[in-house]
């Protein structure tokens, strides 16, 4: 079965703007990713400044995979001359879990 991956990202209110666009600017990255399944950028809506990174992976081995390639190349400065950016996060933490059970709508 799958693993999912959720990154909790405590980002605060004046961040939330920022962090959303520096996830549309990298949309495409992980879709062609071997073991890629799903992503979802998850916004609060009340109460939490907590945002949920969903993605689902074939299984753990292509999760590291992609961490070890894409994710990290991703995430990397653009060299000396690049402007170093301010994180949008001020906290993040990762968890990990197996799908056991799943379901989809009825087709019908």
């Amino acid at each position: 079965m799958s693993v999912v991956k959720i990154n909790v990202l405590t980002v605060p209110e004046e961040q939330r703007e920022v962090l959303e666009k520096r996830f549309a600017a990298r949309a495409g990255t992980v879709e062609n990713s071997n073991g890629f399944e799903w992503f979802e950028l998850l916004r609060p809506v009340e109460g939490t400044d907590t945002y949920l990174v969903y993605t689902r992976w074939r299984s753990e081995e292509d999760f590291q995979a992609w961490m070890e390639g894409p994710m990290k190349a991703a995430h990397q400065r653009g060299g000396e001359d690049a402007p170093q950016q301010k994180p949008a996060a001020s906290g993040s933490t990762l968890w990990s879990f197996e799908v056991v059970q799943q379901a989809a709508p009825k087709q019908g």
